[in-house]
């Protein structure tokens, strides 16, 4: 299919919004639209109709026309169904069909055709990827401009707390005929209160600059906001003050959430001299009809040696995986004594694990397309009702010896047709109405809670609730690997350790 271009255009052959998608001049463009009424007759039904040279595939819109304009040898059948898709966009952003509506959002409307046609070729989208697109929402630079505001509210509550402060110990030493502390040559006499009242607000951050957190003096760009997420702590402090302030702070990246999940609800884990960190992190897609279309899942095992004397040790592992898992050690690893006998330790049993670092000694990977191996299936039904779209949605835990914690299933919506009835649910839901999803929450799904539904009604198409996306977190590895046991290289006596488990998800999503 080669698309020439795309315009909207009254029944008079007049164009109101127009996208070429090839080389064309103005002249020839509007020459095609106002000879495409001549061309229609009006005794038949047809939804195109064709010159020597260029293709007309149009679609009426009460008072106006959907039109594409093809080459002759285009497929009619995706030349339709790009039209549909097209019909569709519009009201997406004009609420009358009318041409004082057109030319209003004729902008919007450009930049949702391009996501529709690159190059006279259709893209692979749908109706709720090209809302994503345009969008153009940026979680981050919402959160980094709520922290800045925070950081300056904080800053000028420091600022009037240390001028009373100022203040205060100004009178105090008048009364003893002492000079006022903090002004350097002038005395205080010389000093008027709305004087001292500016010098003092215009001094303020020299005087007292360590007891001031946000650092006002400075303001920085977006660098800033790389700084403080890399600190856990002070995010998580402005969080606070932001939800306890009415604001609600939501996550954009599934990764994100699930680790930030980890730092809330892992329990302190009481780390011996050893330790080992067991992380396993799943990529998933699977087909809105059933079937798996790809799992990909990366696992490891970190060691952290924190005391020199239990540097020479061996690893005792046992892998008790039916899956076919690949597992690969780590090059500095007796490959052979690890094959025979399930057991990590170095090439060289005089040398010792580095200390205070942390090491990755096994890895392993497990990719499939077998449908029995999907951890967690989520099934989606939408059914088109009178008014918009009936939608079923169920899950079931197909891995019993799994424990999934902070389940989210997030379910787009169509924008701007408000929020959704919910009839039966198991657990809880979130609508954000922002970036119009729905967020199914589950607390715990395991062996006792291995399946539930939700029901929602909502105007819309079925295309609108795809793709559903999954996250979660779990204490339990899916591939069946641990360590059981760690020994000195000499004398084969036993080490204390700790483990810590982890199974992420980094994406999980139903097209």
């Amino acid at each position: 299919m080669v698309l020439l271009a795309a315009a909207v255009c009254t029944k008079a052959g007049k164009a109101i919004v127009s996208r070429q998608f090839v080389e064309m001049t103005r002249t020839r463009i509007e020459g095609l639209l106002a000879a495409f009424p001549k061309l229609m007759n009006t005794g038949k039904q047809h939804t195109f109709v064709e010159t020597e040279s260029v293709r007309y595939v149009y679609q009426p819109m009460e008072k106006l026309y959907m039109v594409l304009i093809t080459t002759k040898n285009s497929n009619i059948l995706e030349d339709l169904e790009t039209l549909r898709l097209f019909s569709r966009v519009i009201p997406e952003y004009c609420r009358a069909l009318e041409e004082n509506e057109i030319s209003e959002h004729c902008f919007d409307l450009i930049f949702a055709f391009d996501e529709i046609v690159a190059l006279g070729y259709r893209e692979n989208v749908n109706l709720a990827q090209i809302r994503t697109f345009t969008e153009m929402d940026s979680h981050e630079e919402k959160v980094f401009r709520a922290v800045r505001e925070t950081q300056e509210r904080e800053a000028k509550a420091e600022m009037r707390r240390k001028a009373k402060e100022l203040q205060q110990a100004r009178r105090d030493a008048e009364r003893q005929g002492k000079k006022a502390p903090g002004f350097g040559g002038f005395g205080s006499s010389a000093v008027s209160g709305g004087s001292t009242a500016a010098m003092i607000t215009e001094t303020i951050i020299e005087t007292d600059k360590p007891k001031v957190a946000p650092a006002p003096a400075r303001p920085s760009g977006p660098s800033k906001a790389l700084k403080l997420g890399a600190k856990g702590k002070e995010v998580d402090n402005f969080v606070d003050k932001l939800k306890s302030e009415g604001e609600t702070i939501m996550s954009s990246n599934m990764s994100k959430r699930t680790s930030e999940a980890t730092k809330v609800h892992a329990p302190p884990i009481n780390m011996e001299s050893v330790h080992m960190k067991i992380e396993e992190k799943i990529t998933l897609t699977c087909g809105r009809d059933g079937g798996l279309q790809n799992m990909e899942l990366h696992g490891m095992i970190m060691l952290r040696i924190s005391d020199d004397k239990f540097g020479r040790i061996r690893l005792h592992v046992e892998n008790e995986d039916k899956k076919g898992v690949q597992l690969q050690t780590h090059p500095n690893v007796d490959k052979k004594l690890f094959t025979a006998e399930s057991l990590i330790g170095l090439k060289n049993p005089e040398k010792s694990f580095p200390v205070n670092s942390d090491v990755g000694v096994l890895k392993w990977r497990l990719q499939t397309t077998e449908e029995s191996f999907i951890p967690l299936t989520i099934n989606c039904w939408p059914s088109e009702s009178g008014n918009g779209c009936d939608v079923n949605i169920e899950y079931e835990l197909q891995e019993d010896n799994l424990e999934l914690n902070d389940v989210i299933i997030t379910i787009p919506l169509p924008s701007g047709v408000g929020a959704p009835v919910i009839g039966e649910i198991d657990g809880e839901y979130r609508h954000d109405s922002r970036r119009s999803t729905l967020e199914w929450c589950l607390p715990v799904i395991d062996a006792k809670n291995k399946s539930g539904s939700l029901e929602f009604s909502i105007a819309g198409q079925p295309n609108d609730f795809f793709p559903v996306q999954v996250s979660f977190i779990s204490k339990r590895n899916y591939c069946n690997i641990q360590v059981t046991k760690v020994t000195q290289v000499d004398g084969n006596s036993p080490v204390r350790f700790s483990t810590e488990t982890t199974f992420l998800v980094d994406k999980y999503e139903i097209l």
